[in-house]
């Protein structure tokens, strides 16, 4: 019978082996896969420099014609003529050069799209992140606004005018500026509702770009509280602090809390609004 006994050991070991190597086949079959991934996903991006080359040399070679054209009607192209003539055809090949990592850190994205370019610019306060707003440019004939997210209070138009144009880059932060200002005030304002209602008096008034917040608070005083009343006004509107605080009492109050009146509004030029209210809660404890 130890023939038999062999026999069945070595089948098991057989099979043992051949549950090895398929494991082995199974992996490098996975690996291979994975592979194939990795090699069509550069290979589609290849093709998307080389699409982007290619483009990148036709605006060149017709920046190129233009300014030939117009150096050769016997020079009555002035400089100032040529210049304009060449230049929304290399704004073009500026932005498709620097567009696919320029604004990555800044929380401004571009995608190419069929007619031009869409943007995405993020915004954030002190490491929070809040929305996301879009704007789709079209770039032929001239460089336009086809579509965008932006609230109509953010004044898109006037920085499109004053920046479209002339200077992509400029136009995009001074837009991300404006939205980013805008989205800190809205949070702050947010916030405050939120964390401190106990110590408002009333709901907080805002208007819609945020640049003007008025609420009325408790300050305890000995054994009694004391109705505040402030008034933020934020001038700059690319500023999440304000430009001008007014805190007063609305009654009359002891005169040592005029003091403190003339802190809180020192506090709320110069911190986040529901920070400067964390202030008062600790000092009060």
């Amino acid at each position: 019978g130890k023939m038999g006994e062999g026999r069945a050991y070595s089948w098991d070991g057989v099979f043992n082996h051949l549950e090895m190597l398929e494991a082995q086949a199974h992996e490098a079959g996975r690996k291979q896969e994975e592979k194939k991934q990795q090699e069509e996903k550069l290979a589609s991006l290849k093709e998307r420099v080389e699409e982007l080359r290619i483009q990148r040399d036709k605006l060149q070679a017709k920046v190129d014609l233009q300014k030939k054209r117009l150096s050769g009607k016997e020079g009555i192209m002035s400089d100032a003529a040529e210049a304009s003539a060449g230049a929304v055809l290399e704004w073009k090949i500026r932005s498709i050069k620097g567009m696919l990592q320029l604004f990555y850190l800044t929380g401004i994205s571009g995608k190419l799209t069929k007619q031009g370019v869409c943007f995405s610019i993020s915004t954030a306060y002190e490491g929070t992140y809040l929305d996301s707003y879009y704007l789709d440019l079209l770039t032929k004939p001239a460089v336009r606004i086809h579509r965008h997210s932006v609230p109509v209070f953010i004044p898109l138009e006037q920085i499109a005018k004053r920046y479209l144009q002339t200077d992509i880059r400029r136009f995009l932060s001074v837009l991300s500026d404006h939205l980013n200002a805008y989205a800190g005030r809205r949070y702050q304002a947010d916030q405050l509702q939120e964390h401190f209602s106990d110590q408002l008096e009333g709901s907080l008034q805002r208007n819609s770009l945020c640049n003007l917040l008025v609420f009325n608070y408790k300050v305890p005083s000995g054994d009694k509280t004391f109705p505040f009343s402030a008034r933020l006004i934020y001038r700059d509107i690319c500023c999440s602090l304000p430009t001008e605080v007014m805190v007063s009492s609305t009654v009359k109050a002891p005169e040592h809390l005029e003091e403190t009146a003339a802190a809180h509004s020192e506090l709320f030029r110069h911190m986040a609004l529901h920070k400067a209210f964390c202030t008062f809660s600790n000092t009060e404890e």
